[in-house]
């Protein structure tokens, strides 16, 4: 029974290096150089560089009126 599991042991080794070869090849030689990037959550006002911009604009505008 030991035989048994150190040979499928062995077996699942083996072919899991075969499939790994084989994906390294298909991409290059490394890394997953084709997937997509991830994208990025929506960004909160406090990140939006143009929103902080438009409120710093606001802000000025309004001190230049003498409201």
């Amino acid at each position: 029974m030991l035989r048994l599991v150190v040979f499928l042991a062995l077996f699942a080794a083996v072919v899991y290096a075969c499939f790994w070869l084989i994906d390294r090849r298909n991409n290059g030689g490394g890394g997953h150089t084709g997937a997509k990037p991830i994208p990025r959550g929506p960004v909160g006002p406090d990140d939006d560089e143009e929103f902080l911009r438009e409120l710093e604009r606001r802000r000025r505008h309004s001190k230049g009126d003498g409201t």
